[in-house]
């Protein structure tokens, strides 16, 4: 009976063995920051684009709408500064208002530039948001973060931790 019990419990331990020695990583949840820039707001599509994030699994933990002077816009886009298309840039952000979000997630930061689409809506992916919304690369409906770094920089410009809700 002993050897009956011992073949049982090696028989089973040897089937979960695989199971619980999995070197699989869960990706990691990252925030990352959301745009929805001032040609998707005039076009009324602030509700259809975050819906969108949040059917793709992002949680929106925290979200606002600014009005951007050409100053902020120029301190936010600073990276693109030596840029030909720069100043544009700036112009068109300060144009009208902006709604930013956090976009909490598994791998958020990549995770939301895949929805986004290709910068150039030319370039994007049918069913992306740009493909979507995007007048040209210039108007191109909405930003996020490159990277975990950027997305860090980006949500801190506009957002306090106060100001964040993770759910």
């Amino acid at each position: 009976m002993n050897k009956f019990f011992g073949y049982m419990i090696a028989l089973l331990a040897s089937f979960f063995a695989p199971l619980s020695a999995c070197d699989c990583e869960t990706p990691p949840v990252q925030r990352t920051l959301s745009i929805v820039k001032p040609d998707a707001v005039a076009g009324n599509h602030i509700g259809e684009i975050s819906a969108r994030f949040e059917k793709e699994g992002l949680k929106v933990i925290a979200a606002k709408m600014v009005k951007l002077t050409p100053e902020r816009a120029a301190a936010f886009y600073l990276a693109h500064k030596e840029r030909p298309f720069y100043k544009s840039l700036v112009e068109f952000m300060s144009s009208g208002p902006v709604f930013v979000q956090v976009l909490e997630g598994v791998d958020a930061v990549a995770r939301n530039r895949e929805i986004m689409g290709a910068t150039n809506p030319q370039n994007a992916a049918p069913g992306t948001l740009r493909a979507l919304f995007a007048a040209n690369v210039e108007k191109n409906a909405v930003h996020g973060s490159d990277s975990r770094d950027a997305a860090k920089k980006e949500i801190s410009f506009f957002f306090t931790e106060n100001e964040i809700y993770s759910h």
